[in-house]
């Protein structure tokens, strides 16, 4: 278990300090499973410049400046902050819940946030007065990211929305693990294309 104390240092590009510099050097932080722009599961097809397929869109210790942010500008649920990055991206990049959750107990941990609220296993999470002296030493850092992410917004704005997307990458995974399991029978096969088509023509259709 973490050990309580203020890190009120100011967040390094090189690397975080305290805490956070030690937790996630470890890798929370990498986003290994989800690059921007790349082919994870929400990822588009990336090209050249900043959504080129590989590169991370937040470097070390970035995504706790985001969630901070977010949190002092409302009270949040984990999902909520999930949807609320992918929406500022354009889709274009989602954190998982792997990356978020373990985020806010590490935030949870430093004092910087508090649950305000919760319902089963659903906590709503909003800021401390630590949690908001913080976002100020780093003022600097947290203006420069959010303009990074609406420049992303501003470019890929046009493409499908992120609800689409993460529509069409599900129906993917499907597909993908089903036929995995093996060569499907020919009624499945036939209720599986009818369901496909059925939803290519409503959509369509409009």
């Amino acid at each position: 278990m973490f050990k309580r104390h203020q890190d009120d240092r100011p967040v390094s590009r090189e690397g975080c300090g305290g805490r956070f510099g030690r937790h996630f050097a470890r890798g929370r932080d990498d986003f290994d499973d989800r690059h921007f722009g790349g082919h994870g599961r929400h990822g588009g097809g990336g090209g050249g410049g900043p959504g080129r397929r590989g590169r991370r869109f937040f470097d070390h210790g970035d995504l706790r400046l985001v969630v901070l942010k977010l949190i002092a500008d409302k009270p949040r649920y984990g999902y909520d902050l999930i949807k609320a990055i992918e929406e500022s991206l354009a889709g274009q990049y989602s954190p998982s819940p792997g990356v978020v959750y373990p985020t806010l107990t590490l935030l949870e941990e430093l004092g910087y946030i508090a649950v305000s609220a919760s319902e089963g296993p659903k906590k709503l999470f909003a800021i401390t007065p630590a949690g908001t002296d913080f976002l100020a030493t780093n003022q600097g850092l947290v203006d420069a990211l959010f303009a990074r992410m609406a420049d992303t917004r501003a470019i890929h704005g046009d493409g499908p929305p992120p609800q689409i997307i993460r529509a069409m990458e599900n129906l993917k995974l499907a597909l993908r693990l089903r036929l995995s399991r093996g060569r499907p029978g020919e009624d499945e096969i036939r209720a599986m294309a009818a369901a496909i088509d059925a939803a290519a023509n409503a959509v369509e259709q409009g």
